[in-house]
């Protein structure tokens, strides 16, 4: 049973449009962590990290690694220690502080993930191909309003 189920009838419309995000979530990573894991026998995680460093050519500190992941430092540096060992990620020393590197794709590292990445975006179109390309695009606009609506400062209501 999917946490969708939880919703009745009764439940505000907007509870139930909730629930069902979030189980369309849930299936859709399920779905994909499943597949890294036998296509590429790697996990989400490491696939997350290694998205950040190839939009960062240069590298990033492990606490904008960690920043950008929203996971704790120790998470991001067990991840990294992993794919150093198997070269895909180097560490290089920050010049003037000896406490801090950075870290970024080798050439291997680079081309892995490329690899991943494409089928990794082949699995989500999948994953829509239900929906025409106006009905993707009307729900990507309805979510945005969702979004910028969530984003915005509240105004305590007085008691």
């Amino acid at each position: 049973m999917d946490i969708e189920a939880r919703a009745h009838s009764e439940h505000p419309e907007a509870l139930r449009l909730w629930l069902r995000l979030l189980t369309c979530t849930q299936i859709v990573e399920k779905q994909v962590r499943t597949q890294l894991r036998e296509r590429f026998d790697t996990t989400l995680p490491r696939f997350d990290l290694m998205a950040q460093l190839e939009r960062a050519p240069d590298g990033l500190k492990m606490n904008e690694l960690s920043r950008r992941m929203m996971v704790t430092g120790g998470n991001v540096t067990g991840i990294t220690d992993q794919l150093v060992s198997e070269g895909l990620v180097e560490r290089i020393e920050v010049e003037g502080d000896r406490r801090a590197y950075r870290v970024r794709l080798t050439p291997k590292g680079r081309r892995q993930f490329n690899d991943m990445a494409h089928q990794h975006e082949a699995w989500i179109v999948d994953a829509f191909a239900g929906l025409s390309d106006k009905e993707i695009a009307t729900l990507h606009k309805l979510l945005g309003k969702v979004k910028d609506h969530a984003t915005q400062p509240r105004q305590e209501s007085a008691a």
